[in-house]
């Protein structure tokens, strides 16, 4: 699928899309969309952006939920956002641990550099807006290019209070900030 740089925009999910667990989000049941967030991902559909989501999904290598759940969560996930009007082109998820020391988990840029093979987009996120609500969920695009974002939710504050951020991180509120921001911003 061919998409021009200023098409796409990259979510972390959890603390982002929906309430984040340090516990791990396990079933269907656990997934809950933080207020505004579905609608904000609606309004970036309506106005012809593809959406991905980018997430670590660790709780799968650690053998707390499996593959067909995490589907099961994200057909959730999915079919909310269709009743308001909102699709995510494609979701790409790690199922690793740290321990096992593949490229695909976050920090890493592993599946930042599978966003840009399907998208035609060469080795290059450039100028494309990666938001995550934590360190890891910037550091592999932005040095593929990309525009970082910081939303306050999820780990978002104990993120921006521990420093370190990419230069040029924009911080929002929530991802329906990010949204009503870059819409304004983009066109």
């Amino acid at each position: 699928m061919n998409v021009s740089h200023h098409q796409l925009v990259i979510l972390d999910r959890d603390g982002v899309i929906n309430h984040d667990s340090d516990s791990y989000i396990k079933s269907p049941d656990e997934w809950v969309a933080i207020d505004g967030s579905l609608e904000a991902i609606a309004k970036l559909t309506q106005a012809s952006y593809k959406v991905v989501v980018c997430t670590n999904q660790s709780g799968i290598g650690r053998g707390l939920y499996d593959t067909n759940t995490l589907n099961s969560i994200h057909e959730k996930m999915l079919r909310q956002l269709s009743r308001l009007g909102g699709e995510i082109q494609a979701i790409f998820f790690c199922p690793h641990t740290d321990e096992d020391h593949c490229e695909c988990r976050k920090p890493k840029a592993g599946m930042f550099e599978e966003i840009a093979k399907r998208f035609n987009l060469g080795s290059s996120l450039k100028d494309i807006p990666v938001v995550g609500d934590s360190l890891r969920d910037l550091l592999g695009p932005v040095m593929m290019g990309a525009e970082p974002h910081l939303v306050l939710t999820g780990k978002g504050i104990k993120t921006r209070e521990k420093g370190g951020l990419p230069p040029y991180t924009a911080i929002h509120t929530d991802l329906s900030a990010f949204v009503n921001h870059f819409l304004s911003t983009s066109k």
